[in-house]
């Protein structure tokens, strides 16, 4: 999918990010309606952050996020909120994840991307569950 650039007075950007984390211990807590309400959490924090999601894949144990983004965002910024935000909410909603000492770790990858290999990153979190 080809991005167009982001325009504002004085900027012009295409900044594209490749985000990886996984829940507290590697567990496999993201399903059923778990993974449906993350989902939804993690497109309306990303809305309000002024980014696009591309391409996001929700596994058992790990999420694959493709975010387009505005140059005045940090990934440490947008990870931060992201899953700040969503921890809080899933564990309010889903008491069964209170029993984790925390959702998240505190860790997370991060990749940049361009518009040539944005395409090659959207196939293959698209390809993501389908083994």
């Amino acid at each position: 999918m080809s991005q167009s650039y982001r325009r504002t007075n004085t900027t012009v950007s295409l900044i594209n990010y490749h985000f990886i984390w996984i829940p507290r211990r590697r567990r496999k807590v993201l399903v059923d309606d778990v993974k449906k309400r993350v989902t939804e959490l993690i497109y309306e924090k990303a809305t309000e952050l002024g980014c696009n999601v591309v391409s996001l894949a929700v596994e058992p144990e790990h999420i694959h996020l493709f975010l387009n983004c505005p140059p005045d965002l940090a990934p440490k910024q947008i990870m931060h909120r992201i899953k700040g935000s969503s921890s809080y909410l899933l564990r309010k909603e889903f008491p069964h994840l209170k029993k984790m000492p925390s959702m998240w770790t505190t860790s997370y990858f991060v990749s940049t991307a361009g518009n040539v290999s944005s395409s090659t990153i959207e196939k293959y979190i698209a390809a993501q569950g389908k083994n």
